[in-house]
């Protein structure tokens, strides 16, 4: 399985801090060139009880002339990023199996069902429907917890607790999975399969509540948010940018990410090839198992946030005293309504009489403004779900695809690991090369505009699997049911069912080499920098500080309520339909590319003024702490 949103978000988020420097750096020298970045340095060490009102602020002139370095990353970063990449070698490692663990028979003369060089491995024998749906099912529950789990951390246990307790859950759920594989419980399919069913969803609760938590946990342990002049051992004055610090703490996060994933991915492919599906779930557990004693050693070194509330409550309390006076049950005058551009502008304080301000109104006109901001961010990701049905596919039906063709001895799912592949070499090359060649052509290549190209690109790889899927049916020996074509001990081919249980059945693939899939899975990957990586951009530049979380929260939701609508194309999932599945998904990619350029043509064009609602962070942030002291 390749890296999820959540993953290439960090890109995102690294690269909408860069962003943010160069718009400082320009603000006060206008060229970039001025101010070298120091990435490569070691940076600049910041005693751990300095706080940001003993830092010393820079000038206009220091701005103008000194250096930009990043603060020295302490060690507590990488420890929390070992845990992290601890946590996705061992999900990718597990969810790369699931496929070919569901959907395969066990292959003969094998009761840990590695299929060897010659044969698939499998376990359950329930086809490729069910083996789809259950792993869709997965992306919903593991991409709904996050929510949850965010508002645990803000409002009950902080994310150090919250991490803990995470870890603890998805244990559990490793080791009902590495149950649900033994020789002895295969055995009894039905109940291998429950005990399956139960470990996804333990795991995925775990899996949720330790990515809401992690990454801000880790951006955490640095000192300062504010800039400050230092002077280093050579007597160069620098400035020390947070931006920077910021920017390269998710770079190496990234990188620990990646490192994960891909160990995950490549070893539990082969394990479960040539050793079986035992060996795939338990190394992930042991890997991950380590989290446990890095957390508790470095537990009293960790900077720790205690939670300090939700501001999900202010902003829906908001916007419901937005909406007054503007429902009806005509639909068109609805929208019309709830997109008028008084909307905002009348639910702000100052325009409130002394007798209608509620009580829990303590926050100011910039702050409804940013509220605004965010809510315009959300209505973006309404059209994601439409995307992701696309992305989605890599982790079920492209996999099952590629066990339908010569595989020459490897994994089917090795093919997959060409998009995370991918990623790691175009993501420098887009914003080192590409992004800098448009904007010296004067492009103006806006987030909006990436979003709906990803779209486009996405459609273009449903394409190229549909193409594949049609030589698929076209040369395999059992035409349209290339799933299930199986040779009985070298006696002829015949079509077994998607269970293909009989002894001695070998699989017969279709007469075509398995890497004609690439140009499916790079076609992913741009897409996903588009579109994945740029939406979590577009949330973490339009939210407020104060609301970054619950914006994210609901970008990632969006996955979900992908999957749900994906259940409703199941029965596109197996043979002799699957041509069909890739069109339609395709289809619908291209309607939302469609429909995303209209929807937000002059959205587009508030882009610059959107990103100058800066005022008013701190409002928010007094709001949300005011609300939550009078609920205690």
């Amino acid at each position: 399985m390749p890296l999820d949103i959540q993953d290439d978000a960090i890109a995102g988020q690294a690269e909408a801090q860069r962003d943010a420097y160069v718009a400082d750096v320009k603000a006060h020298s206008g060229k970039d060139e001025a101010h070298p970045v120091g990435h490569l340095e070691s940076g600049v060490r910041v005693k751990p009880e300095t706080s940001d009102d003993d830092f010393v602020a820079p000038t206009e002139d220091d701005l103008a002339t000194l250096r930009r370095v990043p603060e020295k990353l302490p060690w507590t970063t990488y420890a929390i990023a070992f845990c992290e990449l601890a946590e996705r070698f061992s999900y990718y490692g597990c969810v790369q199996v699931f496929q070919n663990f569901i959907q395969q028979p066990r292959p003969a003369g094998n009761r840990a069902g590695a299929g060897g060089a010659d044969n698939q491995s499998g376990a359950l024998g329930e086809g490729q429907q069910a083996a789809t749906g259950l792993t869709t099912f997965n992306t919903f529950w593991v991409y709904c917890m996050p929510i949850l789990g965010a508002y645990l951390a803000d409002t009950r246990w902080g994310r150090f607790k919250t991490i803990c307790i995470a870890v603890f859950i998805a244990l559990v759920g490793h080791v009902l999975l590495i149950v649900s594989s033994i020789p002895t419980v295969l055995d009894h399919p039905d109940g291998a399969m429950a005990c399956f069913a139960v470990a996804i969803v333990v795991m995925g609760v775990g899996t949720g509540w330790f990515k809401s938590s992690v990454s801000p946990l880790i951006a955490e342990q640095v000192n300062g948010s504010k800039q400050s002049v230092q002077t280093l051992k050579t007597g160069e004055r620098v400035i020390v940018d947070p931006v920077l610090t910021i920017s390269r703490i998710f770079m190496y996060f990234y990188l620990f990410i990646n490192i994960g994933a891909l160990g995950g991915q490549l070893g539990m492919s082969f394990a479960e090839k040539y050793v079986g599906f035992w060996l795939a779930y338990t190394l992930p557990t042991i890997v991950f198992a380590l989290c446990v004693p890095v957390l508790m050693f470095g537990s009293k070194y960790y900077v720790k946030t205690p939670p300090s509330g939700s501001v999900l409550g202010e902003c829906l309390r908001l916007w419901s005293f937005a909406t007054k006076g503007r429902w009806t049950l005509n639909p068109i005058a609805l929208m019309k309504n709830m997109r008028a551009d008084d909307f905002w502008e009348n639910a702000k304080p100052s325009k409130q009489s002394a007798e209608t301000k509620p009580r829990w109104m303590t926050f100011d006109d910039a702050w409804v403004d940013e509220v605004r901001r965010g809510f315009k961010a959300c209505t973006v990701f309404l059209w994601f779900p439409l995307y992701w049905l696309t992305y989605n596919q890599i982790t079920n039906n492209l996999v099952s695809q590629a066990a339908t063709m010569e595989v020459n001895g490897l994994p089917n799912e090795v093919v997959s690991n060409l998009d995370p592949f991918a990623l790691v070499i175009l993501i420098p090359l887009f914003d080192l090369f590409l992004y800098p060649a448009l904007r010296k052509a004067g492009i103006n290549f806006t987030p909006l505009k990436k979003i709906a190209l990803g779209f486009l690109t996405g459609a273009l790889a449903m394409v190229w699997s549909a193409v594949v899927q049609h030589y698929i049916y076209k040369t395999s020996q059992c035409g349209k049911n290339a799933a299930s074509c199986y040779d009985i001990n070298g006696d002829g081919i015949a079509d077994l069912g998607a269970t293909g249980k009989e002894d001695g059945a070998v699989y017969v693939p279709a007469p075509l080499n398995v890497w004609i899939q690439s140009g499916a899975y790079i076609l992913i990957a741009v897409s996903e920098i588009l579109a994945s990586i740029t939406g979590l951009e577009y949330a973490f530049s339009k939210a407020p500080k104060s609301m970054r979380s619950l914006v994210m929260s609901m970008f990632l939701f969006t996955s979900a309520i992908a999957a749900a609508l994906q259940q409703a194309f199941i029965a596109l999932s197996s043979d002799p339909n699957l041509v069909w599945n890739y069109t339609v998904f395709g289809v619908l990619a291209f309607l939302g590319f469609i429909g995303f350029v209209w929807a937000f043509r002059k959205l587009d064009s508030q882009e610059d003024a959107l990103n100058q609602l800066d005022a008013g962070e701190v409002h928010a942030v007094e709001a949300s702490e005011s609300s939550h002291h009078e609920k205690a």
